[in-house]
Order: structure tokens, then C-alpha cells, then sequence
């Protein structure tokens, strides 16, 4: 998709995702033969339930067909959220991955996977699990120290366990 479509597609539906109270993160069209795919992406502090994105999506939808943005050939739209091991790439990524298992990959060379503990402008308070029975250690990562960041699917969380079992 050239950088001028994808710019107007963003400043047409970015207003109208926002309205919804979400965040545009994302917007791709794909074309394979005839067929087009539209896939928006969108987020919020709170996370997106269904219902939000069936009207969000029914929104989207109205405005595309009344502007026309999509031009006259057939497209399909997917509204969804980010994958369960999205990457991090807005300080508002951050925010929302407070608590949560994060790959860092380091300016200074090799990996760091930490949980996220606090978010501020300058970067992030993290916690090293500990290994082998060793306790977890407290790390603070500048914005500038962190070459990509991935949050990191957990299957099961001992303290969880904890809270559930109390």
C-alpha cells in the first residue's frame, strides 16, 4: 500500500476510532488477485471486547462505503486488536504491558526478559525473575537502551496462583 493511501485511510478513520474511545494502532491492506483485505488494528488502556469492535468495525464499515475511500472494487474489512505477543512500540505500549512479561532486546547487545513494573518518559522499572532459586532483581531500562521489546505470553504465573489459592 503506498504511504499516501495509507496516510488518507489513517486521517479518514484514526477521528472516528478515537470517537469510539480506541486507539488506531495499525492499518494494512493486503491484495491478493482481486481480492482486498483492509485489516485495522485497535487498542485501548482498558483493552477492546467484542462489542466494542463490532461497533467499531459497523462504524468503520459506514464510513469507508459513504466516502468511497476504498474506491469501487470489492475489499473485506478485518477490525481486530494486537496479538497476545505484540510488539512494543509507543510509550502507551508500555503503559499498557505494566505487569506483564516483556522480551527486550538491548542497544548494548543480547537479550533481557523482564516484567514490567512502572512506566515513566525516560523508560521502564522492570523485574528480573530470579533463576534457580535466586531472587528477582530490579533493573531500570532507558527508552534509548531498548531495541525492540516484545510482550511475552505467560501460561501460568506463580504469584497468580498464590492470589488465586488465598
Amino acid at each position: 500500500m503506498s504511504t499516501t493511501q495509507s496516510e488518507r485511510l489513517r486521517e479518514l478513520l484514526e477521528p472516528l476510532v478515537t470517537s469510539q474511545g480506541l486507539d488506531l494502532e495499525e492499518i494494512e491492506l493486503d491484495s491478493v488477485g482481486r481480492k482486498r483485505v483492509l485489516r485495522v488494528v485497535v487498542d485501548s488502556d482498558t483493552g477492546a471486547d467484542l462489542d466494542r469492535i463490532a461497533d467499531v468495525s459497523r462504524a468503520l464499515s459506514a464510513k469507508l462505503d459513504d466516502t468511497n475511500a476504498m474506491g469501487e472494487g470489492e475489499y473485506t474489512l478485518e477490525v481486530g486488536t494486537p496479538g497476545a505477543e505484540r510488539p512494543l512500540t509507543e510509550h502507551r505500549h508500555y503503559v499498557r504491558a505494566t505487569d506483564r512479561l516483556v522480551k527486550f532486546q538491548l542497544a548494548e547487545g543480547g537479550e533481557l526478559v523482564a516484567r514490567i513494573l512502572k512506566v515513566d518518559d525516560e523508560g521502564v522499572d522492570t523485574e528480573v525473575p530470579g533463576v534457580k532459586g535466586r531472587k528477582a532483581t530490579a533493573r531500570r531500562l532507558a527508552f534509548d537502551d531498548i531495541v525492540r521489546a516484545r510482550v511475552q505470553v505467560e501460561f501460568s504465573r506463580k504469584d497468580n496462583k498464590k492470589e488465586e489459592e488465598a
